[in-house]
């Protein structure tokens, strides 16, 4: 019984969904390099050229993902080696903390789909403290962060706030807002005076004070920033809110049932703008990480990077679950930083990262063909075996 759980349930799902995807990808890989192409064409004369190319191709292409993101033992020593994944943690704190807030947005009911709007706000925000005022060295970060978190939670609040006064879906509001803040965003960014930097025709904001930016926490050698060490901490206060307090209770019971949660008396209307708040904030902190930990020379429209639409990845691999949250960055930011390795090492195009993330949510969507594929059993069904009964003729 307790073993159908484990081999059916939904981590066992996501770990398998990876593993699909992997293979998958192997397939594209091998089909989209030249000398396996080129050896096809014989193989009824040596068969074992293909094979040779295939292999070649897939374990040269996913051990360059590997150097790329975790370890590169081709570095001389430790130090040098040990670069990938700290990379791979710079690429993996936005998309952890952003997908904190959508994952707890999830768990209420809420569909938050305005990542990229709430994120731009927030650097926005964060990013003009950040140039235009002199601070003390860590009051200005501070002021900063959270500057860039009461934007994020301002444009995530109107959500709720239209959700719970007019019934107006979260999908369609969240959507428009992301198009209201990119071009909000554009637009400051070419105006004087604004967010534009002084004396640039440019739509390009100046570059960030020294006092606002994070600090490296492993030296500036590595890309390792403060940010991490916020996503570490967020994690930990999503998964109390969620797991350990009245008001995680609240969000839990709405997102299950609203008609049941407000039969028992919670405030439905209150819980979908307390949690789109709380989700702005996340994914503005999000975005404050993206502008005070990745950039030091200014920033333009582009600078949420698709991490408010990837976040959505993120939360629905970890499952809306803090940790699970957590791992899944850890993994997207690995395919992100092992990728521009594997494509500049083996020439293999980097939309095929780009695909394994799309076949990952693909499968997880999709957790019966899982199964099936894997002859896992349906957990919750079991099998009832009656005992033979031997007739004995007398």
């Amino acid at each position: 019984m307790a073993m159908n759980e484990i081999l059916g349930g939904s981590v066992m799902i996501s770990l398998l969904s990876i593993v699909l995807a992997m293979i998958v990808g192997a397939l594209l890989i091998a089909l989209t390099d030249p000398v396996v192409q080129s050896s096809a064409g014989y193989f009824f004369a040596r068969p074992g050229d293909l094979f040779n190319a295939v292999w070649q191709s897939v374990s040269g292409a996913y051990s360059s993902l590997f150097q790329g993101s975790i370890y590169n033992f081709r570095r001389p020593d430790f130090a040098d080696g040990i670069k990938p994944l700290t990379q791979t943690l710079t690429f993996a704190t936005p998309l952890i903390i952003a997908g904190l807030g959508i994952g707890l947005g999830f768990r209420a009911g809420m569909f938050n789909i305005g990542g990229r709007g709430q994120m731009l706000i927030a650097i926005g925000i964060a990013g003009w403290i950040g140039f235009s005022f002199d601070l003390p060295y860590g009051v200005h970060m501070i002021v900063a962060v959270i500057g860039g978190m009461i934007g994020g939670a301002l444009w995530g609040g109107l959500v709720g706030l239209l959700k719970a006064r007019t019934g107006a879906h979260e999908v369609i509001t969240t959507i428009m807002l992301n198009y209201v803040a990119f071009y909000l965003i554009s637009y400051l960014l070419r105006t004087p005076g604004a967010l534009q930097a002084p004396g640039s025709n440019n739509p390009k904001s100046p570059a960030m004070k020294d006092t606002a930016i994070f600090p490296k926490l492993l030296g500036d050698q590595y890309t390792l920033n403060l940010g991490f060490i916020f996503a570490i901490i967020a994690t930990i206060i999503v998964w109390w809110i969620l797991a350990r307090s009245s008001l995680g209770f609240k969000f839990r019971a709405v997102g299950e049932n609203p008609s049941a949660a407000r039969v028992a008396g919670i405030n439905v209307k209150a819980i979908f703008v307390w949690a789109m708040v709380i989700s702005g904030a996340l994914v503005g902190l999000a975005g404050v990480s993206q502008i005070l930990g990745n950039v030091t020379t200014g920033f333009s429209s582009g600078i949420d990077a698709g991490i408010g639409f990837d976040a959505i990845t993120v939360a629905l691999l970890g499952r809306s679950r803090p940790w699970g949250i957590f791992g899944a960055g850890l993994l997207f930011g690995a395919l992100k930083a092992g990728g521009f390795s594997m494509q500049a090492a083996e020439g293999i195009p980097i939309d095929i990262v780009l695909v394994v993330q799309s076949l990952i949510v693909l499968f997880i969507a999709a957790p019966p063909l899982v199964r099936a594929v894997f002859r896992l059993p349906t957990p919750g069904v079991y099998k009832t075996i009656a005992p033979k009964l031997k007739v004995e003729r007398i």
